[in-house]
């Protein structure tokens, strides 16, 4: 079978896709009419730090391994002496037509211009929250960057013009002197179109460097596959997990965890800090945008973490992962 024609598939024992035609139908007409920003409530406030802020904090890193949060799933990883991207999105709307599509209410901490070189992009999969075009058409430097992306993806990168593309599997990994980068699973989906479901792979990404390892989980639902992947590849030091776009339930279950759902995958990973993201940022599904951190701080706590290892990130915070 032809890379064209593949279809990828879930891991075993994942959740399965569910829902009426109504609800969708009614979902889909709240995105595109726009109703589903009136309804949804409770935006936070104070979330992106000022521009002074962000710089003095990423200079107070000093070349330390570090991480910074751009806002929903993106993040800047300072590891190994190299400069890390992971899923950028800092466009102002998730969506190849803008103005159609969501828009971002939160802005990015950093803009394309504003970041450091990039030595390594991970991207987890072809979302368009995940995967913006115009992020990765303006960085600059793509003959240098070591792009890490899922089975399928890699033509997307190569035909604007990096050099450099690793498109592994499920548990392949690359080696970039001193930073290791494997692909592992999610449970998820794929489509930026009508007509190519599932036709590229969706990923997490485990970093590990200087002792250190650091996964990011990409979008995912909760499958009996962290529980194996615990067994492989835990514990871990730092997961950045996601806590929100997970209501309606019975439309979210198979490709969205909730904030308990989260925890659960931290506790298979026996991941010792959990980094929230995909929150804050942009209004995909239905629940109060405050809700996902209110709920992630709960079962943090009922799951037995104590509250400096329960990191909830203003948009464009640095933190030291030492």
């Amino acid at each position: 079978m032809s890379q064209e024609s593949q279809i990828f598939v879930n891991p075993p024992g994942s959740p399965r896709h569910r829902g009426s035609r109504e609800s969708w139908l009614s979902f889909y007409w709240r995105r595109i009419s726009g109703q589903l920003k009136k309804e949804v409530s409770g935006r936070p406030e104070n979330i992106l730090l000022p521009k002074d802020e962000i710089r003095a904090g990423l200079k107070r890193m000093n070349g330390s391994p570090s991480l910074t949060w751009l806002g929903h799933a993106s993040f800047l990883l300072h590891l190994a002496g190299k400069n890390v991207l992971i899923d950028p999105f800092l466009s102002d709307y998730a969506t190849g037509r803008p103005p159609l599509g969501p828009k971002r209410y939160t802005p990015p901490a950093l803009t394309v211009d504003e970041l450091p070189p990039i030595d390594v992009l991970l991207v987890s999969h072809c979302h368009y929250d995940h995967l913006d075009a115009p992020t990765i058409e303006a960085l600059a430097g793509k003959e240098n960057i070591q792009v890490v992306v899922p089975e399928g993806l890699g033509a997307f990168f190569s035909s604007r013009g990096y050099e450099c593309v690793s498109e592994l599997a499920w548990h392949e990994a690359r080696h970039f002197d001193g930073l290791k980068v494997t692909v592992v699973p999610a449970v998820h989906g794929s489509a930026r179109t009508l007509w190519d479901r599932n036709q590229t792979h969706w990923c997490g990404f485990l970093l590990e460097a200087q002792g250190q390892s650091v996964y990011h989980s990409g979008d995912t639902a909760y499958g009996a596959v962290f529980k194996e992947m615990g067994k492989r590849y835990g514990p871990i030091d730092f997961g950045l997990l996601p806590i929100g776009a997970y209501e309606p339930r019975d439309l979210m279950a198979d490709s969205h965890v909730n904030p308990e759902e989260a925890m659960q995958i931290a506790l298979d990973l026996k991941v010792k800090t959990f980094v929230s993201m995909h929150w804050g940022t942009i209004v995909l599904t239905d629940e109060p945008q405050t809700e996902p951190v209110e709920r992630f701080l709960k079962a943090g706590r009922r799951a037995g973490y104590d509250e400096k290892d329960l990191w909830v990130l203003k948009v464009g915070e640095s933190r030291g992962l030492i």
